[in-house]
């Protein structure tokens, strides 16, 4: 009776409301500062998200551009096509380059053999290939003077874009006074115009940055991911599908459960180090083979399609279970007739994701010899060739000034596939994935 009379006392009253206004007040100033703590979190994390992107972005652009000069070549047939059988054989064998020097020639005039020796880093090396695959594409040309755009050495292609100065002692410069005289003057002849890069993306591997290109390269990553997907997705289903519906909870299944769940978080140089113990040493499979790296990339993906696959499988509700039993199905035909066709979207979802995964991995391809310097564009699974990821690491480590940026653009090229993959991944799952 005592606290009861004490709690009605007015005095008592005022206390114990203040005190709960005053708890009110401290947990809405927690809760200002968590949200404080989760936007300042967030906003720090897409800073660094903007500034990756930014610097990508500022050398990966210019990348997809380069310096072209444009020369009025003689195609004599005779000199091109020492044979006279059009064979490619006869074309990369006749005197392209000579013919291309000469056009050159007549728009800077060089004097004497020194002047025209450093006149000839002017034009890239691939000038002769360019001639005659025109010629190969359309052999009318013989015979005419045509204009011909030709790509500029990569030192040229640094001095046009100001990375090489002119006010720097020519001791100190890869070019001399007169090969920039000579630069000057075909700039004044409007002869140089930068573009879109026709090497970008039809080239392929080259020690020369103004000719180099990720064709192959890319060939080379889709092969890999095709041997990827036919053999992880397959397997992956088949595993979930076996583990979810038909064997029995024991030990035996919680410890492949858990080997399961550990083989997602191994990494993925791991897995390449077992490539090359089973499949190169074991097997004697060759190197730097797309087929090697498929394999390797689906035994490394297999976890996540797994997991995934089985989540998507537990989400079916149990009524459609229950259901297909109650009118008489069999436990595979509930599996395979009700059950998957509704999992189908997680396990899609699932599989494009861990795709995703392995078209960035770097680690596992190096360790089964995909480092390789592959010039040739593969034409099946069991031709040497390389990836992406992988190109963009040795060019990385080239010295040439140009590398650089085709370093950025080539990765941008991959953000680009890896950004598609989620978004179809994130497609599907909207578009099919039914909700109970």
């Amino acid at each position: 009776q005592t606290s009861n009379i004490s709690l009605l006392d007015p005095v008592n009253a005022k206390d114990a409301e203040l005190i709960v206004k005053s708890s009110v007040l401290k947990r809405r100033r927690k809760d200002k500062r968590l949200k404080f703590y989760g936007r300042s979190t967030i906003f720090i994390a897409l800073s660094f998200l903007v500034f990756l992107f930014y610097s990508i972005f500022e050398k990966g652009i210019p990348g997809f551009f380069q310096y072209y000069v444009t020369l009025d070549v003689d195609l004599d047939q005779k000199r091109l096509d020492p044979k006279g059988d059009l064979s490619p054989e006869s074309l990369y064998n006749g005197d392209a380059r000579g013919l291309v020097l000469e056009a050159l020639y007549k728009v800077i005039k060089p004097k004497g053999r020194k002047e025209k020796k450093s006149a000839k880093k002017i034009i890239s090396s691939n000038a002769d290939v360019r001639i005659a695959k025109m010629i190969l594409n359309d052999p009318s040309i013989l015979g005419k003077t045509i204009p011909i755009t030709f790509a500029v050495d990569d030192d040229i292609d640094s001095f046009l874009r100001g990375y090489i100065k002119r006010d720097t002692p020519e001791s100190d410069r890869r070019i001399n006074d007169k090969v920039i005289n000579f630069v000057d003057i075909l700039v004044k002849e409007n002869k140089v115009i930068y573009k879109f890069s026709d090497y970008i993306l039809t080239g392929s591997a080259s020690r020369s940055p103004e000719i180099a290109g990720i064709k192959g390269a890319l060939i080379g990553s889709i092969l890999t991911l095709v041997v990827c997907f036919f053999l992880s997705f397959p397997l992956g289903v088949a595993t979930a599908v076996y583990l979810e519906g038909f064997v029995p909870k024991n030990k035996i299944t919680e410890i492949i459960e858990i080997n399961i769940n550990n083989l997602a978080a191994v990494p993925s140089v791991v897995f390449g180090i077992l490539g090359l113990a089973i499949f190169i040493g074991v097997f004697g499979m060759p190197r730097s083979i797309p087929l090697i790296g498929g394999m390797v990339l689906a035994i490394m993906t297999l976890p996540t399609i797994i997991i995934s696959s089985r989540a998507a499988i537990s989400a079916v509700p149990p009524s459609i279970k229950d259901a297909a039993y109650g009118v008489g199905a069999s436990k595979l035909q509930t599996l395979m007739h009700h059950v998957i066709p509704l999992a189908i979207p997680g396990m899609l979802t699932g599989t494009i994701i861990g795709m995703a995964r392995a078209l960035g991995e770097t680690a596992p391809l190096l360790m089964i010899g995909m480092v390789a310097f592959i010039v040739d564009i593969p034409n099946s699974i069991q031709e040497p060739a390389t990836v992406l990821p992988v190109q963009i690491f040795m060019w990385a480590d080239f010295a040439e000034r140009m590398f650089i940026n085709k370093t950025s653009s080539a990765t941008i090229i991959l953000l680009v596939f890896l950004i598609l993959m989620n978004a179809i991944a994130v497609f599907l799952r909207n578009k099919l994935e039914r909700r109970w």
